[in-house]
């Protein structure tokens, strides 16, 4: 029945014009009738390779503070009290562990890589099921599936406050949220606790870059990451945001294995996806990706908009900016990696994506790792003995501040000793 069902949507979605239906009509339709008659399923049975044990990362020094850190540069993992995440469909974990192409619309927020908490890190590798090795009390993982066609709830969804679809534009919304909810959120210090937010949007602006390219432009993209972020740094106490980098859409033009399933990503992402090879219009968007990435750049390495704050930081993580889509070893793509619709992940791309991020969290400015492909073998990095902190900003602001200080008094040094020798 299932396979029927999967037929006929993915019929309808290629022959919109014959069956006279909204695309996302038929999608939403098929899949309720799905839920309804099986319920919603937890983990069905796939073939992508989730629930392996994930051991080895056995780190000596995981102890908090003796003391509450008052500055962001000296925060340990075991610091972190709650964790957050904004964003859009890779955020929300939507499909991460469907099996068909009915399943795309639940969101798998318990498995997202930056806030998923399902299990621990035997069961998932995340960045919360990470932390929870330092500090087994932090809060604001997601704990169950919702639906990307109905609200999600915090019990469910905890402080994964992403939104399925969502653009840039309305990235200022997530970010004033998050700011009311953790206000008004029981059993944490609003002023007190150490917070971890990461952030990933910006792809589904490439994606309708066509449709609207004043909207969705570079500049209406930095100008509302702008806006989110300065919000956040005015009123969000003791905060690290990891802002991650846009990875280049262009490369899942390369992920089309004939499937109807693949048919969704010629939707989801039609201004990447369908222009002809060479053509000016994937040249366009291809330049326009590449400004996203130097614009976001800018504003938060070279701007010193974000360094002002002792409590707070944002970092930009860069683990995706040259990444390539998984290959299996014979150099062909592995679907594996991919849902049904070839345009978002599966959990053994959220795994990778997490194990990245934290390796990035303790890698100094100027020396992150950097992903190749989703298939590359990642280890996950240990605090260092003698940095057992999340790397920041502040850091390299202090260090460039000691550097030209310590010049300043070399140069007057010299000017003293030249006028007492004349």
């Amino acid at each position: 029945m299932v396979a029927a069902q999967v037929t006929v949507i993915a019929c309808c979605l290629y022959l919109q014009q014959v069956c006279g239906l909204d695309w996302m009509g038929s999608y939403m339709d098929g899949m309720k009738e799905q839920i309804s008659t099986f319920g919603l399923q937890q983990f069905p049975e796939k073939s992508t390779g989730w629930g392996h044990k994930n051991r080895g990362f056995d780190c000596s020094n995981i102890s908090p503070s003796p003391e509450n850190p008052t500055t962001v540069d000296r925060v340990r993992p075991g610091d972190v009290k709650i964790v957050a995440a904004l964003g859009d469909s890779l955020t929300t974990g939507i499909g991460a562990n469907a099996s068909n192409v009915l399943q795309i619309p639940i969101e798998y927020r318990q498995l997202s890589w930056s806030i998923g908490g399902y299990g621990n890190l035997s069961d998932i590798i995340t960045l919360p099921n990470i932390l929870k090795i330092f500090n087994p009390h932090v809060v604001g993982f997601g704990k169950r599936s919702t639906l990307s066609y109905k609200p999600a709830s915090l019990e469910d969804a905890g402080l994964n406050l992403a939104v399925t679809g969502a653009n840039s534009f309305q990235f200022p919304e997530q970010a004033r949220h998050l700011i009311d909810t953790l206000k008004s959120l029981p059993g944490i210090s609003f002023q007190d606790d150490w917070k971890v937010i990461t952030i990933f949007i910006g792809s589904n602006d490439l994606c309708d870059y066509c449709k609207n390219k004043t909207l969705f432009s570079a500049d209406s993209f930095i100008h509302y990451m702008t806006e989110s972020l300065d919000m956040l740094q005015e009123e969000l106490p003791r905060s690290i945001v990891n802002v991650v980098q846009l990875l280049h859409l262009d490369r899942l033009r390369q992920v089309n294995d004939q499937s109807m399933g693949c048919i969704l990503q010629r939707i989801f992402c039609s201004c990447v996806v369908q222009p002809k090879e060479n053509s000016t219009e994937l040249l366009e968007i291809i330049e326009v990706n590449q400004q996203f990435q130097e614009r976001l750049e800018h504003l938060i390495k070279v701007s010193g908009r974000y360094d002002g704050k002792k409590d707070f930081a944002v970092v930009l993580q860069p683990f995706l900016k040259h990444i390539e889509p998984a290959t299996d070893q014979d150099g062909f793509i592995d679907y594996s990696f991919f849902t049904p619709d070839c345009f978002h992940l599966t959990v053994k791309g959220h795994e990778q994506m997490a194990k990245a991020l934290w390796n990035n969290m303790f890698q100094p400015e100027g020396n992150k790792s950097y992903l190749k492909t989703f298939s590359e073998e990642v280890k996950l990095l240990c605090p260092s003995e003698t940095h057992p902190y999340i790397y920041t900003r502040k850091m390299v602001s202090a260090k460039a501040a000691s550097s030209s200080s310590t010049i300043s008094t070399l140069i007057i040094t010299l000017l003293c000793i030249s006028l007492v020798s004349s």
